[in-house]
């Protein structure tokens, strides 16, 4: 075990690379990552008693009972990469392409770099991924592995914050450990609560955890002291440290204007030069784990899917049933729901599976944030809300897909369909924000057969995918022997006098198949194709079809911007065949769904009218 002494010496090789790979990047951020540098040493290298805190073997980085270590204050990027070239994991040639166009060293930490956690750089984030990673390593792995998150003074006026702070309170996490550095600066002045560590810790224990003051954050014998107390408390923690911004620098130490800016080469040399002598050749090795694995369930098989033809089930049903049905399947899944698994019918797998259902309340930031933490330990995260809610997680959900993770989303309660609620609970914006997502998936079934089949297609898929499901009943059009592949789509109807086809998703194809049948008796065939599958999009046959029709007709509860007739039109670019689109265009208002339908222009006889003006 390093002595103080060594510790120190750590400490000066960090503010060296931190100084020399931010100046020859000509960017980033040294002053917020200096004032951290004893804190985070403190962390992998210290011990008090003869405990070490952090616990990790960088040769077996997946190790379920490794620590965790996630950098909320993701700007901090160079003191991050600086720990792990303390530990020998990176070479100091490596550390000097730090920003460069190709390095693995990027401004803000993402999965191109192997010991990151979860991307971060998107402030107020790290602590709700943390609370995900503690949860599985106390409720559903059993393992002493803590989870450690340095985090900003600046970012704890973000809500999510107290949403992941409140939460991991209610599960008693006390393998959570907070280390708040207090550098008083932030990126245009002084923050909310300056050096007041006072206002912290009251903050802190009133949202009931463990507050554990720390005077001065570069005296390494208080920080040891600290993190001893904190990983004896009995519920989560959190260090409050005070520390000076940009400390070892004498012209930037606790001044203003510094924030993101870069030394030049000679106050850099200045400032190395102050630093005293420098050990370039230091490292220290890590304190390895308990090399302790969870018991695992082998995947089993699971029973086809049950429903009659023609009987009206909501799809949101039958995304319950199918979270129960397919769980023995795929034993790695978690289940999070906004405290409305009652109305997304996730309670039917919690009722089923407790220990695997976590109730994230009212804090949709806070789940989709513990819902990466859930995917970056190699779990299958389910998370489900109204689909019009997840847009208060917007900014955690685009994030994630730099971690590059594999995770689910759901959303109920889509489209003006839901009647009477009104326009507040209406998710109509949601499939053009998670069309925008790198790899994403968006899937948006018709009936609760498809919809039980393409929550099975999610379980595997490798990236993010989005599950729209309806509040009402729509009939059962689908037999068990279908499958629906992520990417395919179905054509339900079609003939050789086709004179349009209806391109259709969820409560609308419905509609649409109702609309060709009335047609199809007034003489007029029409062809009707269940795009079940937004994103991708089954190019090909919409490419077919438009070589054999007049026109093609999108419909579609859902804004027009962003939606299912715009992902056919992008397939069907520079093609001559013309596409009308009937989406929602009106103001949303409370009313039943037959006359919201009615009102947006969505209903069999609003189809029925366009494709006889068109055709």
């Amino acid at each position: 075990m390093p002595d103080i002494a060594r510790l120190q010496g750590m400490a000066r090789l960090l503010r060296y690379w931190i100084l020399t790979a931010t100046t020859q990047a000509g960017s980033g951020h040294p002053t917020s990552s200096l004032s951290a540098v004893e804190l985070m040493a403190g962390l992998l290298w210290g011990e008090k008693g003869g405990r070490r805190f952090f616990r990790f073997d960088p040769e077996e980085r997946d190790h379920p009972a490794n620590d965790r270590l996630i950098f909320s204050k993701g700007h901090a990027s160079p003191l991050f990469y600086s720990l792990w070239a303390g530990a020998g994991q990176v070479d100091e040639d490596e550390l000097m392409t730090y920003r460069h166009f190709g390095s693995r060293m990027e401004g803000h930490p993402t999965s191109s770099f192997p010991f990151t956690e979860a991307a971060t750089g998107s402030l107020g984030q790290g602590l709700a991924v943390g609370l995900g990673m503690a949860l599985d390593a106390k409720r559903v792995d059993g393992l002493p592995a803590n989870v450690f998150v340095l985090l900003g003074d600046s970012e704890m006026a973000e809500g999510s914050q107290w949403e992941a702070m409140q939460l991991a309170a209610h599960y008693g996490l006390d393998n959570l450990v907070g280390v708040l550095d207090v550098n008083r600066l932030g990126q245009r002045g002084e923050t909310m609560h300056g050096h007041d560590l006072a206002v912290y810790e009251r903050k802190v224990g009133a949202f009931g955890w463990e507050a554990v003051v720390v005077e001065d954050g570069h005296d390494l014998e208080q920080v040891a002291d600290a993190y001893a107390r904190a990983l004896e408390a009995d519920r989560p923690a959190m260090l409050i440290a005070r520390t000076v911004k940009g400390k070892g620098v004498a012209e930037a130490e606790d001044k203003n204007g510094w924030h993101g800016k870069a030394l030049d080469q000679e106050a850099c040399d200045r400032a190395v030069a102050d630093l005293g002598e420098v050990d370039r050749d230091l490292r220290l090795e890590l304190a390895p784990p308990e090399y302790r694995r969870p018991n695992r369930r082998s995947p089993g098989g699971i029973e086809p899917p049950e429903y009659g033809m023609g009987d009206k089930v909501p799809t949101r049903k039958a995304y319950g049933n199918a979270l129960k049905r397919i769980f023995p399947a795929h034993p790695e899944m978690v289940v999070l729901d906004g405290e409305v698994s009652n109305s997304t019918k996730a309670a039917a797998f919690k009722e089923a599976h407790p220990e695997r259902f976590f109730e994230m309340f009212i804090a949709e930031q806070a789940m989709a944030g513990a819902a990466l933490g859930f995917a970056a330990k190699g779990k299958r995260p389910f998370a489900s809300t109204f689909a019009a809610f997840w847009s208060r997680a917007s900014d955690f959900i685009r994030m994630a897909q730099y971690s590059e993770p594999s995770m689910v989303f759901c959303g109920s309660h889509a489209g003006v369909s839901i009647g009477e609620d009104g326009p507040s609970q209406m998710g109509l914006e949601d499939m053009a924000f998670f069309r925008t997502l790198l790899g994403s998936a968006v899937l948006y079934p018709s009936d609760a057969m498809s919809c039980e089949r393409l929550v099975e297609e999610a379980a595997g898929f490798e990236g993010m995918a989005y599950i729209r499901t309806t509040r009402g009943g729509t009939p059962v059009i689908y037999g068990p022997e279908e499958t629906f592949p992520i990417g395919g789509c179905k054509v339900l109807r079609r003939t050789a006098a086709d004179k349009a086809a209806l391109v259709a998703a969820g409560v609308t194809l419905h509609e649409a198949l109702d609309a060709a049948a009335e047609l199809a008796e007034e003489g007029i065939s029409v062809r009707v194709i269940d795009l079940y599958s937004v994103k991708p999009v089954d190019r090909d046959t919409l490419l077919e079809t438009a070589g054999e029709v007049g026109a093609i007709i999108t419909i579609e509860d859902h804004y027009a911007a962003g939606g299912l007739g715009e992902a056919v039109l992008s397939a069907l670019a520079g093609h001559p065949c013309p596409v009308h689109s009937l989406a929602v265009t009106k103001k949303a208002r409370s009313g039943p769904s037959r006359e919201q339908l009615e009102h947006q222009g969505l209903s069999k006889d609003a189809i029925i009218r366009k494709v006889k003006e068109v055709a």
